[in-house]
């Protein structure tokens, strides 16, 4: 029998331990579940089977631009959704395929755009401008792509303004309710007999269950209009996007792909009569609960009567946390230094990262046990967004991650996802190969 999540967790963390994966030299490392992967891939494709209704599950490669990640979810069945050149890169190395990759950004060029076209990925254009270039590329050479156009249903936003995408004055899609919009979608596909998917996005963190629904079904009743008006089943795919929350209190998943389905059933029931194809792009949600940060307590000091935990894990890792800590709590499990959990009353404390600037703090005001020098402490629910997404504050270098399996028996494999930047990847970064360039300048 496969240990539970937790489980599994706590024997990854000895383990790094005690394979040297986490040393004096390498303080902080990122770690993933492959088994918490797999779980959460076939609860999502469970969670939408249904009889006669193709789904293309695609993952948002924002969440972890990482190709071994991408090549593990393309082998269990998940396309990709990408939204710059780089993110398209990594999709491709990984294997992905092109019917199973879409193309979705606000300021995509008209080379993105005609790449994305040869290759045969589909295409959400965001707004009028690009569905003119669109125009353009189409009639210079025929394409393969589907191509679809975002809409923002402008219902409103969640907890988190800025990870709210259909607020009235998002910047994403094309604002559905603004005077005039439905009547220039209805002629744009009027126009266009290869425009053959409509897209929307409404939910991400912070974001209600009932409101990711509801922009679903303004995408679905809007889909119906424009197949009225043509006639003909001219849209033929619906992506509703992905943006499920992630519960960061506790080791439950909650809410679930099948909360959402059986909501979208009963809020969209015709979205799953057989009459459209379905996308959708998870992230967050695939991987947050399989990832977890692992960090030594470098140093162990007090000020104003507070102890705090000096750690090497801070912004450049988890910078939503650090910025808007109340947006972005994260779980801090206090560990010895072999890895176990430590003992002792919870003592109130700061968790601070190593950036050097004040507000650079993990867990504030936190009860923990007491850490000291020498000590780890585990970021919970890190698996998403905290180790590709780094920001290089100080030049901190980007820390390695590894994959890994734990069997019951408690004995861990471990597989290298990325490794750790060096220091000369530091350097090249910050211009070494120019440094001449501007004591070359001439002055006037």
């Amino acid at each position: 029998m496969t240990p539970d999540a937790t489980a599994r967790r706590g024997h990854a963390l000895r383990a790094a331990v005690e394979q040297n994966l986490l040393t004096p030299d390498n303080p902080v490392i990122g770690l993933l579940d492959v088994t918490g992967i797999h779980e959460a891939a076939a609860a999502l494709q469970e969670a939408f089977a249904t009889p006669g209704v193709t789904v293309t599950h695609t993952f948002a490669v924002k969440a972890a631009a990482l190709v071994p990640v991408l090549r593990l979810l393309n082998g269990l069945g998940l396309g990709a959704e990408v939204a710059s050149p780089g993110e398209l890169a990594i999709a491709r190395a990984a294997g992905l395929p092109a019917d199973r990759i879409v193309l979705d950004s606000p300021a995509k060029t008209v080379a993105e755009l005609r790449e994305a076209l040869t290759l045969g990925i589909a295409v959400n254009a965001d707004n009028p401008q690009e569905l003119g270039r669109l125009d353009t590329l189409v009639a210079a050479a025929p394409t393969t792509s589907p191509i679809g156009l975002r809409v923002n249903p402008q219902i409103g936003g969640g907890s988190i303004g800025a990870m709210s995408t259909a607020t009235a004055t998002s910047k994403f899609g094309v604002a559905l309710r603004d005077e005039g919009a439905e009547q220039w979608i209805l002629r744009a596909y009027a126009d266009r007999p290869w425009l053959n998917r409509l897209h929307t996005h409404t939910g991400s963190q912070g974001v209600p269950l009932d409101l990711m629904a509801a922009g679903v079904r303004a995408a679905y009743d809007l889909a119906e209009r424009i197949n009225t008006a043509a006639g003909r089943r001219q849209i033929t795919t619906l992506d509703i996007g992905g943006g499920l929350p992630v519960n960061f209190t506790s080791d439950e998943v909650t809410p679930t792909f099948h909360d959402y389905a059986r909501l979208l059933r009963a809020t969209v029931p015709g979205l799953f009569d057989g009459r459209y194809t379905i996308v959708t792009e998870f992230g967050r949600s695939l991987l947050a609960k399989a990832g977890t940060v692992l960090a030594r307590v470098e140093y162990a000091k007090s000020a104003g009567g507070r102890p705090i935990a000096i750690t090497h894990a801070g912004a450049q890792l988890a910078t939503r946390t650090v910025f808007v800590p109340d947006a972005w709590p994260l779980r801090v499990e206090a560990l010895d230094a072999k890895g176990r959990p430590k003992g002792g009353d919870p003592v109130v404390q700061d968790v601070a990262g190593p950036c050097c600037f004040a507000g650079d703090l993990l867990a504030q005001a936190r009860p923990l046990p007491l850490l000291e020098a020498g000590d780890l402490v585990a970021l919970l629910d890190t698996g998403a967004y905290y180790f590709s997404n780094h920001f290089a504050y100080n030049s901190l270098p980007r820390p390695a991650v590894h994959g890994y399996h734990a069997s019951a028996d408690g004995s861990v494999t471990f597989a290298r996802v990325r490794a750790a930047q060096t220091t000369e990847s530091v350097l090249a970064e910050s211009g070494f190969n120019e440094s001449e360039a501007l004591t070359g300048l001439n002055r006037d």
